[in-house]
């Protein structure tokens, strides 16, 4: 059913209710004002007609039979058509006339009343008559029914009243209703239009002037742009899935080739001598260890590629620092760490992506900065520089040559004799972009060797609505 039925049909029951309603309220409230307008005609009639009804009360005690008549047509005249009765202390009847009950045991002593006889009924006023002389009582009535015969017809309109608001209200209902949802429907016409493939760009929100109209368009657009993002990132999602796929057999070729070749001959040659067998063994090991290192970065490089902003919040870039050099002394405990750090470095950052920059940093120096068989020395240093957090990383190894500092940071670039992946620089990249910073290699100003050059904006203040840099597939790019 239309929503604008659905308002004509409750406007249709809904307003002879309320026509009920305010009939059923204002009914007794009339009648009491019909009573005491009645009530008010009756005292009237009792105040013009007291003077005669005394001067006959008089004249009875007297034993005045002329004026005794003549007093009564003179209160004849005045009640006109009101029943009028005028009894002695003992009861004697000395005028009634007009309409009255035929009981006069019924008429009250004092005040006003309704009384019934016979299915007729008539409103009493009773006042009691002092002369002097003598005192007695009147009492003037009213027929009753003509409250009730108004009372009645106004009740005969209300109810007309109540059958023509019905339909009446239905259609002005019905009509208001159409025109209150047209852009309602206007809206649903547009929404059922929408191709997914287009986005949220189609869907322009224009302002009716209708609150809720403006709401229901405003939740759309806004659902609609957070199911493109969605589909953004699924797409994202699956298109790194492909990159990952893509990179993991193309790089794994090579290991599980050598893998496979010592194991046949290891298969096919049982007898090998020891030195052999020594030598294919630890081949095996070292390609087992390539593979492992180089799975582990290409998963790491993928969870940077999907990481969603909600997983970022305020870090001390200092204290992550100080942890990654101790775990970092654990892994290479031939290799000489010093650290020079601040009490606190804080940024806006993903604790595990920052946990991966500081690991690849310090292993790679590690690994390569050594010298000479003398074991690596590196000295770490972060420095607050303006609203940068300056993290350097120097060793005593032989650097790299300026015309590849750049290529350093290229997906799998290694060199020939680095027992890594080639993936460990560019995770360095990834996450220094992540964060909005960078990294670069440079040589060491202070000494032969290698410097890594990290650079963070720190936070200054959570930001309202944080943004992640535009999405890059670290996984294919060629370039760091």
């Amino acid at each position: 059913m239309k929503l604008s039925t659905r308002i004509a049909l409750g406007a249709a029951v809904l307003v002879p209710l309320l026509v009920a309603a305010a009939a059923a309220l204002l009914l007794p409230l009339v009648g009491a004002d019909l009573h005491r307008r009645q009530d008010t005609r009756l005292g009237d009639r009792a105040a013009a007609l007291l003077p005669g009804a005394r001067a006959l009360l008089t004249a009875d005690a007297r034993g005045r039979p002329k004026a005794e008549q003549n007093q009564q047509r003179k209160v004849l005249d005045a009640a006109l058509d009101a029943g009028v009765r005028i009894a002695a202390p003992d009861g004697a009847v000395l005028l009634a006339a007009g309409s009255q009950p035929d009981d006069p045991g019924l008429l009250p002593a004092a005040g006003t009343v309704t009384i019934r006889q016979d299915g007729r009924a008539w409103r009493v006023l009773a006042v009691k008559l002092d002369s002097g002389s003598a005192t007695g009582t009147l009492w003037v009535l009213s027929p009753a029914g003509e409250p009730a015969a108004e009372l009645r017809a106004l009740r005969q309109r209300v109810l007309l009243v109540a059958a023509l608001s019905a339909p009446l209200s239905g259609l002005i209902a019905f009509a208001l209703a159409e025109r209150a949802t047209l852009p309602l429907r206007r809206l649903g016409r547009r929404a059922a239009t929408l191709d997914p493939r287009t986005g949220h760009a189609v869907f322009a929100h224009t302002r009716t002037g209708t609150a809720e109209l403006d709401e229901l368009s405003g939740a759309i657009a806004l659902l609609l742009s957070r199911y493109d993002e969605q589909a953004a990132r699924t797409g994202q999602a699956l298109d790194t899935a492909r990159s990952f796929s893509s990179a993991a057999s193309h790089e794994l070729r090579t290991p599980l080739m050598s893998l496979r070749t010592n194991l046949d001959v290891l298969s096919a040659h049982p007898d090998l001598p020891a030195a052999e067998r020594a030598e294919i063994l630890a081949e095996l090991q070292q390609d087992h260890a390539r593979t492992v290192d180089l799975l582990s970065a290409l998963s790491m490089l993928a969870r940077g590629d999907l990481v969603e902003v909600s997983a970022f919040g305020p870090v001390d870039f200092a204290e992550l620092v100080d942890a990654a050099v101790a775990e970092a002394g654990r892994r290479h405990p031939q290799t000489v760490f010093r650290t020079e750090l601040p009490s606190e470095a804080r940024v806006f950052g993903w604790d595990a992506g920052l946990r991966i920059l500081l690991d690849n940093l310090l292993g790679n120096a590690a690994v390569h900065g050594g010298a000479a068989g003398r074991p690596a020395e590196v000295d770490v240093r972060l420095r607050i520089d303006g609203p940068t957090a300056h993290l350097t990383v120097d060793d005593r190894g032989p650097g790299v040559p300026p015309a590849e500092r750049e290529a350093v940071f290229h997906r799998f670039h290694r060199r020939p004799d680095s027992p890594g992946s080639g993936l460990g620089l560019t995770l360095v990249a990834q996450q220094a972009a992540l964060h909005r910073g960078s990294a670069a290699v440079t040589a060491r100003p202070d000494a032969p060797g290698c410097r890594l050059d990290v650079r963070l904006p720190l936070l200054r203040e959570p930001p309202h609505d944080p943004q992640l840099p535009s999405p890059r597939d670290w996984l294919t790019s060629a370039s760091g």
